[in-house]
């Protein structure tokens, strides 16, 4: 599989599907979250649809590089955050704005100088990031199940917070049976735990690495708000969230839809925190409509 070496010294394992010649579009996926959370079909269907697709393991996930050995005080950065109090955010070992520039990078790697970008979760975040700090990169933003920085949106609720928060699995087996702890999160509607348990095993025997997790977490938090920023975007923009999310509550995606200047927003009854099979229609035929005609 390829990778791109950055001029940060970060190495970014990458995928690409479709042909160059057609428009690139950027997927940038969220939290501990592998690239392979873009589901083969739903990238296909992208391809499909006339994109030229690119998918890649963010920094400290997944085959990336990580960033061993730097711990943040975790703590300390949420409640600095949570207070709205940045001059008392502790340092942390980088921020969404590093992970938006090896997004860029990996572009530069591949000789791209526009892209459609599509992040989910933290990867909208990522996403947003890149048309506020490198707009002549971005082409369309979509950003899905996201939020601004903004702590009065988005917030999960206790129990998701709860699972979110939990012990870091130690092992295979315990991975895959803490697995059904993200029913949490999935669409109410279309939940199926051997599916969780089948992903686990594939996501775990491809990259386990949970030590990433207080850092990009670390990195969210640390981030602050973006509205002032997204509320003087011109980048046409795409807000997808479902009613059911309880990780990134639905206040994240209206609010992040009412900030920027002429998005467009799709707002799912049967959507949780997940990109459930049965929505890919929806989903993927959304992003091509908005992606089109560039």
């Amino acid at each position: 599989m390829p990778h791109a070496q950055l001029a940060s010294g970060i190495t970014i394992e990458y995928e690409t599907f479709g042909s160059p010649n057609d428009p690139p579009l950027l997927l940038v996926m969220g939290f501990t979250a592998q690239m392979v959370a873009w589901h083969d079909g739903f990238v296909q269907r992208l391809v499909d649809g006339g994109r030229f697709v690119i998918r890649f393991d963010n920094r400290d996930c997944g085959l990336s590089t990580k960033i061993d050995g730097r711990i943040p005080d975790i703590m300390a950065v949420i409640s600095a955050a949570l207070s709205d109090q940045p001059d008392q955010m502790p340092p942390v070992p980088y921020t969404l704005s590093d992970m938006a520039a090896d997004a860029i990078g990996l572009l530069d790697h591949l000789s791209i100088d526009r892209a459609h970008i599509v992040g989910a979760s933290m990867g909208g975040m990522i996403a947003q990031i890149m048309a506020i700090e490198y707009p002549q990169r971005v082409i369309t933003l979509t950003s899905v199940m996201s939020q601004p920085g903004d702590p009065d949106v988005g917030q999960p609720t206790a129990e998701a917070a709860a699972i979110l928060l939990s012990q870091p699995a130690t092992d295979r087996e315990s991975y895959i049976d803490s697995s059904a702890g993200w029913m949490v999160w999935h669409s109410k509607k279309y939940r199926n735990e051997q599916r969780s348990r089948d992903e686990a095993a594939a996501l775990f025997d491809r990259s386990f690495y949970p030590q990433g997790a207080l850092r990009q977490m670390a990195a969210i938090y640390a981030s602050g708000r973006r509205g002032e920023q997204l509320s003087q975007l011109d980048v046409p923009t795409l807000v997808i969230h479902g009613r059911d999310d309880t990780l990134i509550s639905p206040s994240g995606g209206l609010r992040t839809a009412e900030l920027i200047p002429g998005a467009h927003l799709l707002y799912l009854a049967d959507m949780g925190h997940d990109l459930p099979e049965p929505l890919w229609p929806m989903l993927c035929g959304s992003i091509l409509i908005h992606t089109q005609g560039s």
